[in-house]
């Protein structure tokens, strides 16, 4: 298929017909009341959008229902980009959007798909608006604490992160201490032996394949920090907790 003619074609066919997309603006906007959590707001809108669904739309496949899913996808898969964005956990964001997929892919019928996307819209208002009133950090401290989560393999540093969200280090550093009570290099470090302190109770990974995984420049170096955050170092905690529980069994 030579594309670019099949474009000045397609163009000129919407053109003779007349077809006006629907204005970006005005369908960001509408998600803009979806990760700013105003539930009420979005079944509203979806109510208006659901008469005329396919006004602006264009052509994804000539088989109408499947036509519908690909809008649905779409959809969903801006929303999900623009949760995150705002704040909702990446994890949580992209779950959800995986389940409506599947579910859009088991619908029946046009109705089907489209009423899933009013479920989907509100659902992920929902979980915006209780993210906003749990919640107490902004959206440049969230972002960063999700990125450590992620990458706590690496050697991360208050500058990467502050690089990252594009803010001044100075700044980015205050915040951060300000909503988190921490510093970002003790914050760190203190989810690093929670998640070292989950992985000597719950698998069998060696110490050194534990200091390793989380991004510690060498075991001592993972052992000394073990030992200042908790008191005792990681294999007598290994020890210990085996022990409490089978006392316990």
């Amino acid at each position: 298929m030579n594309r670019k003619r099949e474009l000045i074609y397609r163009l000129y066919t919407q053109r003779e017909e007349q077809f006006i997309r629907t204005d970006i603006k005005s369908e960001f906007a509408r998600y803009d009341d979806i990760k700013n959590g105003n539930v009420e707001q979005v079944a509203a809108n979806f109510e208006i959008i659901k008469k005329d669904f396919f006004k602006g739309k264009g052509t994804l496949s000539k088989n109408p229902l499947r036509n519908t899913i690909y809008h649905f996808v779409v959809a969903i898969g801006v929303i999900t980009r623009m949760c995150v964005n705002a704040g909702l956990p990446h994890d949580e964001a992209y779950t959800m959007s995986d389940i409506f997929i599947q579910e859009a892919d088991e619908c029946t019928s046009i109705e089907q798909v489209i009423d899933l996307l009013g479920q989907a819209q509100i659902d992920y208002a929902t979980h915006m608006n209780e993210l906003h009133k749990s919640n107490p950090y902004s959206i440049h401290v969230r972002h960063a604490i999700d990125y450590i989560y992620d990458h706590l393999h690496e050697s991360l540093t208050m500058e990467q992160l502050a690089k990252i969200e594009q803010l001044n280090p100075s700044y980015f550093s205050k915040v951060f201490a300000t909503e988190t009570g921490s510093t970002v290099k003790a914050y760190i470090l203190s989810v690093k032996i929670e998640t070292a302190k989950n992985m000597l109770e719950k698998s069998e990974h060696s110490i050194s394949d534990i200091h390793f995984s989380l991004g510690f420049s060498s075991q001592s170096a993972f052992t000394a920090a073990f030992k200042k955050i908790t008191g005792t170092t990681p294999a007598k905690y290994r020890n210990n907790f085996n022990y409490t529980r089978i006392q316990g069994d």
